[in-house]
């Protein structure tokens, strides 16, 4: 029998993807972004520690400080939700109970707030009983520090062993799910998606945009100059990704509106999705994302781009 959800979080239309300041969005430029967010309607925003370590001369942490100092820069800390992780940062790896209050602290210092909205655990750690970790994430509730838990790239058996625990123990459940999830990538609607629902978690998708792919620029010939062509460019050897491209040219079209919209719409308008997930380099792009909320695709619409490209595990 599904549950009904047990988040509080708004999340609004669209969740920002922080992971972009630091890396391909600097500073000031990720000022104007966040404030063309949340000028236009968004409320959530999502980032991580390790945010983005990948990037030469980075050390993790960065989007976070970004993110910090525009909060207090602006003084909206009240108008927006933020959400951050904890286990992929070299300097705090793992979900270890001492771990996960160290980076807490980290992260509450870099964001310069007092509180998260939403605690990820950013993977799971079989080296660590759920038990232990599930009352280090409780712990931070409790004091304040922590609103709602997050579980991402969680197997379906270990989100119900985890929930399992947290009713045996009376602990704070895990109550929004985050995973890749977009029209061409599926995987997690065979088993997880079922589990999410039986449980009452919501998903928050990443990649909700196939790094980029869905946003309709990526074609057989194209020459994209982008830090994520590669991933995306990948997509177009898959016969199934090329054949989706016509139909949502269509339902675009038919909505007057672009391919991304129609994407990020596909998505939201799955029923355990509290909002995709996506991530803007400047205004534009992220003017772009807002205008998925004020798409509505129809049951026809739906099953007609869901029918493209069915789930491949």
């Amino acid at each position: 029998m599904t549950q009904p959800t047990r988040t509080q979080l708004t999340f609004g239309p669209l969740v920002l993807g922080g992971n972009v300041f630091g890396w391909t969005t600097d500073r000031d430029e990720g000022f104007r972004v966040l404030d063309a967010f949340v000028d236009g309607g968004g409320r959530s925003i999502d980032t991580a520690d390790v945010y983005p370590a990948w990037v030469p001369g980075n050390s993790g942490g960065e989007s976070e400080a970004i993110i910090g100092e525009w909060l207090v820069s602006r003084g909206n800390r009240d108008r927006v939700e933020i959400a951050t992780k904890v286990y992929s940062l070299a300097a705090r790896p793992g979900l270890s109970p001492a771990n996960i209050r160290a980076a807490v602290e980290d992260s509450l210092r870099r964001l310069r707030t007092d509180r998260l909205d939403l605690y990820y655990a950013h993977r799971d750690d079989a080296d660590v009983a759920q038990e232990e970790y599930l009352a280090a994430f409780d712990a931070l509730v409790r004091e304040g520090k922590v609103r709602e838990l997050g579980a991402s790239n969680f197997t379906a058996d270990r989100l119900v062993s985890a929930a399992k625990i947290a009713e045996t123990e009376g602990l704070t459940p895990f109550t929004v799910a985050q995973d890749r999830w977009s029209l061409v990538e599926r995987g997690i609607e065979d088993e997880l998606v079922p589990t999410l629902r039986d449980l009452g978690v919501v998903e928050a998708p990443y990649s909700s945009l196939a790094s980029g792919f869905l946003s309709g620029k990526y074609r057989p010939g194209a020459n994209v100059e982008s830090a994520r062509a590669h991933a995306a460019g990948k997509y177009l050897d898959d016969p199934r990704a090329l054949a989706l491209l016509p139909v949502l040219d269509d339902v675009a079209a038919a909505h007057g509106t672009s391919v991304a919209a129609v994407a990020l719409a596909w998505l939201r308008q799955q029923d355990v999705v509290a909002a995709p997930i996506a991530s803007g380099r400047t205004v534009e792009q992220v003017e772009a994302l807002l205008a998925s909320a004020r798409v509505e695709l129809s049951d026809d619409e739906l099953a007609q781009l869901s029918g493209a490209t069915p789930p491949l595990a």
